[in-house]
């Protein structure tokens, strides 16, 4: 593999009322106002969300750049609109409740899973890495896969639902999983293997098209890339390009394990759930899964692990640096679930939690 792969990272926020933190259905007017500062916002399915999309980088440094800059505009568009902006992968706050977005295909949606749908609100963050094809993206998704639960345990960031500790550093992990196809996708010899369970939950109605294709890992259906899905949004856009530039190592150290005709670690379907559900509950502050060990270790630990594991690709592409010393920082300052408990348990305040969530939503984007 001789050129540095592209990535781009899109990430999902939610819209609150800037008194209370509550939910607030404004993503229409928010978008409206974005548009005018040319930044394309996707609505979410529901109306108190909206969705960032970055451009395609090589450079982390870049990436980092244009994440900040879509997090300080988009929060100003929705301050102009009696609204703030925060990275958190579930609302903190009760809820009145998760009005639908009005398009025909949120409709269907919602008529069709009930309250899965309308008790949503669940942000998360989706990173693309450029492949050279569909039948490509399939394949390194299987490299990928034992690595997922480390991305969710370092991003996670939704401790807090509803005004009360959930026992789970990602709730919105548990949550999301509700979904017929959410979750850790299954070990995928071809793409027709691929194509042929696409087809029959198809045919079966748990998906309504290939869009609701919700695993963890999935080829793009608008990109030339492979789409990780598994991470709640993380609390600051720094986080954001240490998570993209750890997945873009990981798919290229599995790019190269191809190449050499290595065989992906087949890790079953259970050992992996078994895995989300560690770092899911303790993140990245807990002990983990060793998916293809069986071990029970620290995240810490599988982190690092990580880290050596795409040691090549991240000295290849410049990142090693910016990964290593961001790590390092956030193992002192917290993620995103240790800053909303820190935050609760102060003063037993959801304001307080709010107030962290919105300064480490804009932290470093000034």
């Amino acid at each position: 593999m001789d050129s540095v792969p592209t990535v781009g990272v899109e990430e999902e926020f939610l819209l609150t009322d800037p008194e209370t933190g509550a939910p607030a259905p404004k993503n229409i007017r928010v978008a409206e106002a974005a548009k005018k500062a040319d930044i394309d916002l996707q609505l979410e399915l529901t109306s108190c969300q909206v969705e960032t999309s970055s451009a395609v980088h090589a450079d982390i440094g870049d990436l980092l750049t244009e994440l900040r800059t879509l997090r300080r505009t988009v929060a100003e568009c929705a301050a102009d609109n009696d609204a703030r902006l925060l990275a958190v992968a579930v609302p903190p706050t009760v809820p009145e409740g998760f009005p639908v977005t009005d398009t025909p295909r949120y409709r269907r949606i919602a008529e069709t899973f009930g309250m899965i749908a309308h008790e949503q609100g669940l942000c998360g963050c989706h990173v693309h890495v450029g492949v050279p094809d569909r039948d490509t993206a399939i394949l390194v998704g299987n490299y990928v896969r034992p690595w997922l639960p480390v991305f969710l345990a370092l991003t996670a960031n939704s401790a807090i639902y509803r005004g009360s500790e959930t026992g789970y550093a990602s709730w919105r992990s548990i949550l999301w999983r509700r979904w017929p196809s959410a979750g850790p996708p299954p070990y995928f010899p071809s793409v027709d293997d691929y194509d042929a369970i696409v087809a029959m939950m198809l045919a079966s109605g748990s998906i309504l098209d290939n869009k609701m294709v919700y695993w963890d890992i999935r080829p793009s259906e608008s990109f030339p890339t492979v789409e990780i899905r598994v991470s709640d949004v993380p609390a600051t856009a720094e986080e954001a390009a240490l998570l993209a530039a750890l997945i873009r190592a990981t798919v290229a150290t599995g790019l190269r394990s191809i190449e050499r005709g290595e065989p992906a670690p087949p890790v079953p379907a259970e050992v992996l759930r078994a895995a989300y559900w560690n770092a899911a509950q303790s993140g990245l502050d807990g002990d983990g899964l060793d998916p293809v060990e069986g071990r029970v270790v620290p995240h810490r630990a599988l982190l690092a692990k990580l880290v050596g594991h795409t040691e090549q690709a991240l000295r290849d592409f410049g990142d090693h640096s910016f990964v290593t010393e961001t790590i390092a920082a956030l193992d002192q300052r917290g993620n995103g679930a240790r800053r909303q408990l820190q935050a609760m348990r102060t003063r037993r305040e959801i304001g307080d939690v709010v107030s962290e969530l919105a300064h480490a939503t804009l932290e470093g984007c000034a």
